[in-house]
């Protein structure tokens, strides 16, 4: 503090009269602009390091000495001594006027509490008063959050009366600036008198922890007292209820990821009272009247869709599932929700025929229920399908491919001997590893060197049923053997597993077994050949591939197969005859029929013409393409749509049209070449090939139809919510279904088909940046004269094209005097 700041803080100047009027000079202006950004800046200083100075230090504005000038400097007045400062560091002048002890008024700042402001000056100018909303003005926010009632939630007025109080404090206030020095009746009423303190270090009866409630005690206090006294700027209405109504509708359109309970959250209320917001409707408000109206605008929008396409087509998911999924895919391609049916027990046929016809009806309301095109479904195939289709020749009726090609995955997994000594032998080492405390110690030892944590191993039986849950607990043990190879090669190094090797035969065998090289390639063949079968599956449900591409995908999965057969010498008959097998359940005409009349599998031949591409379809399915084109036309027309079938077969499609409809660009987020618009299949029908006019009818209803159930899928929370018992009220059940209408639609309508909870997962389970280095058993505690590093990828065959990522690259141990190598074969083998 300088010398010329004490000596105004001790003999004041004598005011003197100001001169006659005239224009204000630019000093003048320039103190008063800095003078306002002060109090802006005092205003919103709440919280932080500087909410505590800012209590005891006041914006002024300060006269030449002597002079009898009008004010011409902004300067910085203690409220407890009335000593003046600069104000161009107000940081410093607090530590030094303040915390040093130089104000003998001034005794250490009491803990500010979290959410609770600071003591707040009296003295306000209208230039903050006039952007501030006043606190009180709210409805108290305590009484609601801790209210299990539905009435104590926040009223629809309140905003209005948020903003109502600050016009009326405005135009209630004082047109006055607090002014040190010079004549009162000129410049400036005369300084408040500044507000009582508690004595310093005052003795409370709960002792420390009491400060914390005589803080927020305190503010109440100085709330009641200024109410205009408010953390932030409130937004304008109209910008305020639009924010606000976008908060809502995420809330809403979120639930079952996002619970209604966080629009309760202390810490969102203060952010919105941070940005200048009024807090959220309560819960029960969201829950009724925000998602009634959300809902009947949600409702409309489905409708409307649904009413303009020409027709549709029903996927069921989750039949084996607690609830049903019941969505729409129109023609254009997207896709909207319809409702979830909870199954109580599991379904019947039967029951599922009429459950699908009953959507159907509600779906198509006052048009024909013949502009259903078909129903593609995760169950029911063999059964209530075709009923639905014999009953209405007009649909098309499809078994979903990504739940058929997890079946395949299992019945791999049954019929494979491969598999079988595989997932044997993993249980045999999981269970000895997880029952001897010897064991168990040394592998979690060099699972936190390799791992950075130590785990039990999965232990399952071998799949015997064709049950989902065998299948993936055997998965899930060979996974984890295969993440622990490397602990598990160098645990049965060590020499206490040797001392127990002594005594225990069993310890022996699984020494053996985790030093063989040929129990490894059978553990990493049985897993990359359920992986491969698997990644295939969700590329399938993020594709969503329509029926046209049945037939190019079975024959490429045929050829990945083969080539895992040729990398671990496994038995081609048996795997193919499964896949085959599999294939023949799978199958359905319209698969043949949309591959030959879509645009996008035409084949360009020598003479430069695009035709349909017949030649790849066996003579039994170019007949099912007959029959089926004959069941889905009228009897009058089947004789004219064949000979347009004729004349599709013999001229094709021009060769630009070909080439606009096969035109590919790579995804931005995938990098893979796409389809640039998947829309003109069916629109080269409707357009270009008109003189089609009967094979164009059932080109346009194949063409669009999907051939994966999977949708919107509900939530754990949500399948609590819908399958709650019934003696709760049915309006909850009413609400449920409605939330999870317009949580659906939103996410098709973004066609976000992925799972929340498993993007989190992948998020939370990768490695960080810092954290992917190479960590390396330490050399003195392995005997290098037993280890091989060997790379269990060598080896690929060419014709084997999709890469089986496993742990990256397995490296294994093996107690084998060379490594391996490729031979002419391209296969890995040992010397």
């Amino acid at each position: 503090m300088s010398a010329d700041e004490g000596a105004s803080a001790s003999v004041p100047p004598p005011p003197e009269a100001p001169p006659a009027g005239g224009a204000m000079g630019a000093e003048e202006a320039a103190a008063r602009k800095r003078y306002e950004a002060l109090l802006q800046v005092r205003a919103k200083a709440v919280k932080g390091k500087g909410a505590w100075y800012w209590a005891h230090l006041e914006p002024v504005l300060a006269p030449p000495p002597g002079s009898g000038a009008p004010p011409k400097t902004a300067r910085l007045r203690c409220v407890l001594c009335a000593a003046t400062f600069s104000a161009s560091n107000p940081s410093r002048t607090a530590s030094e006027h303040l915390k040093r002890g130089a104000c003998p008024n001034f005794a250490a700042p009491l803990a500010v509490v979290p959410g609770a402001s600071p003591p707040q000056p009296q003295a306000l100018t209208v230039a903050a008063a006039s952007s501030i909303v006043p606190i009180s003005s709210f409805p108290p926010s305590t009484q609601r959050r801790h209210s299990t009632g539905g009435g104590g939630g926040r009223k629809r007025h309140a905003l209005a009366a948020a903003y109502a109080a600050v016009e009326a404090a405005a135009a209630a206030a004082s047109q006055q600036h607090v002014v040190l020095g010079g004549e009162p009746a000129a410049y400036s009423s005369t300084p408040p008198t500044p507000p009582a303190l508690p004595a310093p270090r005052q003795a409370l009866s709960g002792g420390r922890g009491d400060l914390s409630a005589l803080a927020r005690f305190e503010d109440s206090v100085k709330r009641l007292k200024s109410p205009v006294a408010s953390p932030g700027a409130m937004l304008p209405r109209q910008q305020a209820e639009a924010a606000l109504s976008l908060l809502a509708d995420w809330f809403l359109e979120s639930s079952g990821s996002v619970s209604l309970a966080a629009a309760e959250h202390p810490k969102l209320g203060a952010f919105l009272r941070q940005v200048g917001l009024p807090e959220l409707p309560s819960r029960a408000e969201l829950a009724r009247a925000r998602l009634a109206t959300r809902y009947a605008e949600a409702r409309a929008d489905v409708a409307a869709r649904v009413r303009d396409a020409r027709f549709f087509q029903l996927a069921a998911d989750g039949w084996r599932e607690p609830v049903v999924s019941l969505a729409v895919n129109l023609p254009n391609g997207t896709s909207v929700f319809h409702r979830a049916v909870p199954m109580a027990a599991p379904p019947s046929s039967d029951y599922a025929e009429e459950v699908m016809m009953d959507a159907v009806s509600s779906i198509s309301a006052a048009s024909d229920i013949q502009h259903c095109a078909g129903v593609v479904a995760d169950r029911f195939g063999s059964k209530a399908l075709r009923d639905l289709e014999s009953k209405h020749p007009w649909m098309v009726n499809l078994p979903c491919q990504a739940h058929d090609l997890t079946r395949l995955a299992r019945d791999l997994a049954r019929e494979l001997p491969l598999f079988h000594s595989a997932a044997a032998n993993c249980v045999k080492i999981a269970t000895y590893f997880n029952a001897t405390p010897t064991a168990r110690a040394l592998l979690h030892k060099h699972q936190v060197q390799e791992h950075g944590h130590a785990m039990l191993l999965r232990v399952a039986a071998p799949p015997s049923n064709d049950t989902t849950n065998e299948f993936t607990a055997s998965f899930a043990m060979l996974e984890d053997v295969l993440t622990s190879a490397r602990p598990l090669q160098l645990a049965v190094l060590e020499e206490p597993y040797k001392l127990v090797c002594i005594d225990d035969s069993a310890a022996r065998e699984i020494a053996g077994m985790v030093q063989n090289r040929a129990f490894w390639t059978e553990v990493e063949a049985a897993h990359s050949l359920v992986k491969l079968i698997t990644d295939t599956v969700k590329e399938m449900e993020t594709e969503r591939p329509l029926v046209g591409q049945c037939i190019p995908l079975w024959e490429d999965l045929r050829g990945k197969v083969r080539g895992w057969c040729r990398k671990f010498n496994a038995d081609e008959g048996v795997a193919m005859n499964v896949v085959e097998n599999r294939f023949r359940k799978s199958y359905h005409p319209a698969w043949s029929a949309a591959f030959i009349l879509d645009p996008l599998y035409l084949i360009k031949d020598p003479s430069g013409r695009y035709l349909p591409p017949f030649n790849y379809l066996s003579p039994e399915q170019e007949r099912d393409v007959d029959m089926l084109i004959r069941r889905l036309v009228s009897p009058e027309e089947a004789h004219l749509a064949m000979m347009e079938l004729m004349k599709w077969r013999s001229e094709g499609l021009d060769p630009l049209y070909a080439q606009a409809v096969q035109v590919r660009q790579p995804d931005p987020a995938t990098g893979k070449m796409k389809i640039a618009n998947k829309q003109s299949s069916r629109l080269v029908w409707e357009t270009c090939l008109k003189e089609l006019t009967s094979l164009g009818k059932v080109a346009v209803r194949l063409i669009f139809l999907h051939a994966t159930a999977k949708s919107f899928r509900c939530t754990p929370t949500m399948v609590r919510w819908l399958t709650a018992s019934s003696a709760r009220a049915a309006g909850s059940i009413s609400r449920a279904q409605r939330l999870v209408f317009v949580a659906a639609n939103s996410k098709l309508e973004r066609k976000d088909f992925s799972n929340d909870d498993d993007r989190d997962m992948e998020l939370l389970t990768e490695g960080d940046d810092d954290m992917l280095t190479d960590q390396t058993p330490d050399p003195s505690s392995v005997d290098k004269k037993m280890l091989c590093r060997v790379n269990l990828t060598e080896g690929v065959h060419p014709d084997f094209t999709t890469p089986v990522p496993i742990i990256g690259v397995l490296v294994g141990f093996l107690p084998f005097g060379q490594c391996s190598r490729r031979n002419s074969a391209g296969q890995g083998t040992f010397v």
